[in-house]
């Protein structure tokens, strides 16, 4: 294996891009394995029973998704140096990370009212004052370190990007619409010229 393999699932959401993104931006090619029915077998053969997964030749291989993208930032300039710097855009990821688990959990509901009722509680709850946490954790912009876009900007894009692309029932796409520090962010990292080349594809 003479490059980087990165193991996720066949969607353009969640773990696996950002980590795409952060090798993308990286300029790192690297081989994009796309699980496409083969996870029951493939499971029991990664770290922690989960995706996604970075391969590098001669090393073990890498799980969790803020470890790989840690890992990618240190390497390539996309993490801060300092390392009060660095704990804080890592405590940004934990919390997305925090965030998708809450979020999960709803979604094995499947008797329509109490989908309902969790995703209502959701959205009028947990959402905005995780919102309202993160909120104050940013600065001016456009990213979280300032002038240059990092691995924890990558991490934000993915959470808002999954509520305001409406694939969660019951959940307003707006749900984020009042923290404009959050959408500034996201939209900085939407509109790099190789996030969009990266779509583009």
């Amino acid at each position: 294996m003479s490059k980087p393999k990165l193991t996720y699932f066949n969607f353009a959401g969640s773990r696996g891009e950002e980590a795409r993104l952060a090798l993308h931006l990286a300029g790192v090619e690297f081989e994009d394995d796309r699980l496409a029915g083969s996870w029951p077998e493939r499971k029991p053969t990664t770290p922690f029973g989960s995706l996604p997964v970075l391969e590098l030749e001669g090393r073990a291989p890498l799980g969790q998704s803020n470890a790989i993208l840690v890992y990618i930032g240190r390497e390539y300039g996309l993490h801060p140096r300092d390392n009060w710097q660095a704990a804080h855009h890592e405590a940004l990821m934990c919390a997305v990370e925090e965030l998708r688990g809450v979020v999960s959990a709803t979604l094995k509901i499947s008797e329509p009212e109490a989908k309902l009722a969790a995703r209502t509680e959701l959205a009028e709850g947990y959402l905005k004052q995780w919102g309202g946490f993160i909120e104050r954790q940013l600065g001016e912009g456009p990213f979280v370190g300032g002038a240059e876009i990092g691995v924890a900007d990558l991490k934000l894009y993915m959470a808002v990007k999954w509520f305001t692309s409406g694939v969660i029932d019951h959940v307003p796409t707006t749900v984020f619409a009042e923290l404009p520090k959050l959408n500034a962010v996201a939209r900085a990292v939407a509109e790099h010229p190789k996030v969009v080349g990266w779509y583009a594809k």
